[in-house]
């Protein structure tokens, strides 16, 4: 007997190295076959290098204060205008749809962060099954007794209930790669945000100064038409006393009722920039409260650009860029990932009867289950290989984006900083132009009603005049312009 007891150990053991040894062939195998033909990385560096300043040729150290710190209700010194910004940030419908989908972004970190967690469930299962005399679980059923005048019911029934587990090991870290380029992807959300915020900032004020210089432009035909009747006036008396002739009049007339019908073409423009002012803010038309009286006498903000490298940390569209960068990169690795063998543990711990009476009785109707698999891809690897290479190629495509975006960045303060410069100028030469040309209505006039200069004369001057305070109350919206489109530039406006 202990010869034969003896011998089983030893055939046992044999038989549970032989196990040991093929579950290490397997895992071997799948390590093997699984890892290899992995196509290389094809990735790429991010390779700008920003200037030192924006100028180019200073050769003085530039300040690095940035107004891009200031926030947008220092900013503006318009008391109407911030109210619209601060309306604008809280129902911008645009605004909104992307707060949802920032929460969207959040709860895939927390979908993604427990993927790698082990997953464990609770169960109660119950069923009912008849099986044939002349199968095995009918024979067992038939001849197996539970006490010593009980049988298995006929048909038999099966209760079930405990906790079952399942864990996927994340042995290559691609679960947990997962969820840091989720966490990546919401906190580019976030700056996508911030962009919009910008963005937003930026067109309420443009459209706010572009409705107040409407209204100095309405102000400016009728201050215009009125100097015109009264030139008509004049022109009426003339005829009467035969100075003049009724060609003369009828042209003042004309003139008066061209500039009269401009009028309602600017309304009209007063009304559209109100209504998009309104649907920024995320209500319906309404009346625009504004400060228009003053609007020629605003003085552009001094601007404080700080250096070009800044830019990589006000610009909230730069910080999104890097942030899919850096995402693209890790999911390059979780594709990877893909190639190798995966390992799963499950469990399962309970009770189990035919009758609800042993339901619970321990441990007869205990039940406890443990397995382990290794799974790894060995033939038709194309939809792996497919999304490796795709995320190769949307890693490329994230580099030039990142690199693209931060000289379109710059390219932007160069130009704004350049057309602040400009439109200074410009603006000093239009002011004295407008000047003298206000004074020429006042001597055309005078030659005219002495016989010494022609009606046409008046005429081309007062138009002149007119369309010479037209571009400078344009010219000013535009240097306000400037001002705003800098700022938004240079990454203001969202804190």
């Amino acid at each position: 007997m202990k010869t034969s007891t003896h011998y089983q150990k030893t055939i046992t053991m044999q038989t549970t190295m032989k196990i040991n040894n093929y579950i290490y062939a397997s895992i071997l195998t799948l390590l093997t076959f699984g890892s290899c033909s992995i196509p290389k990385i094809v990735s790429k560096d991010t390779n700008v290098t920003l200037p030192s300043d924006y100028t180019q040729n200073s050769k003085e150290a530039q300040d690095t204060v940035s107004v891009a710190k200031m926030n947008w209700k220092s900013f503006f010194k318009d008391q109407y205008l911030n109210q619209l910004i601060d309306s604008a940030l809280v129902n911008n419908k645009e605004l909104n749809i992307l707060l949802q989908k920032i929460n969207l972004a959040q709860n895939e970190i927390q979908v993604r962060k427990g993927e790698y967690l082990p997953f464990v469930n609770a169960g109660i299962n119950a069923d009912l099954e008849k099986v044939g005399e002349f199968t095995r679980n009918g024979a067992v059923e038939k001849n197996l007794a539970i006490d010593e005048d009980k049988k298995f019911p006929d048909p038999l029934g099966n209760l079930q209930l405990g906790l079952y587990a399942s864990w996927e090991l994340d042995v290559w870290h691609k679960l947990r790669n997962a969820q840091k380029v989720a966490t990546m992807e919401y906190l580019s959300s976030i700056e996508g945000r911030n962009f919009v915020i910008t963005n937003l900032v930026a067109e309420i004020a443009n459209s706010y100064y572009e409705l107040i210089s409407y209204d100095n432009q309405l102000k400016n035909l009728e201050s215009n038409i009125k100097i015109q009747k009264n030139a008509l006036e004049v022109v009426q008396l003339l005829k009467q006393s035969a100075k003049t002739n009724s060609l003369a009049v009828k042209r003042f007339e004309a003139e008066v009722l061209k500039n009269q019908s401009h009028i309602y073409e600017v309304k009209q423009q007063i009304v559209e920039a109100e209504n998009k002012i309104n649907f920024l803010i995320g209500r319906t038309p309404q009346p625009i409260k504004r400060d228009s009286d003053n609007f020629m006498n605003l003085t552009p903000t001094i601007i404080q650009s700080g250096i070009p490298s800044q830019l990589l940390e006000n610009r909230p569209d730069i910080r999104q860029a890097e942030l899919e960068l850096a995402a693209s990169n890790l999911n390059i690795q979780v594709a990877k990932a893909n190639f190798y063998p995966s390992f799963s543990i499950k469990a399962g711990l309970g009770y189990q009867a035919f009758n609800p009476e042993f339901l619970l009785k321990t441990p007869q109707s205990l039940l406890y289950s443990i397995a382990g698999d290794a799974l790894a891809p060995l033939v038709n690897k194309n939809a792996i290989i497919a999304q490796y290479k795709n995320a190769n190629a949307k890693q490329i495509q994230a580099a030039y984006e990142y690199e693209q975006t931060i000289l379109n960045a710059y390219k932007e303060v160069q130009n704004q900083l350049s057309n602040i410069e400009n439109l200074k100028s410009n603006f000093q030469l239009k002011e004295e132009q407008v000047k003298a040309l206000t004074e020429s209505v006042e001597i055309s006039n005078l030659l005219f009603q002495s016989a010494k200069a022609d009606y046409m004369e008046v005429l081309l001057t007062q138009r002149d005049v007119l369309e010479a305070k037209v571009d400078l109350i344009e010219i000013k919206k535009d240097q306000m312009s400037a001002v705003v489109n800098i700022y938004k530039a240079l990454g203001g406006g969202w804190r």
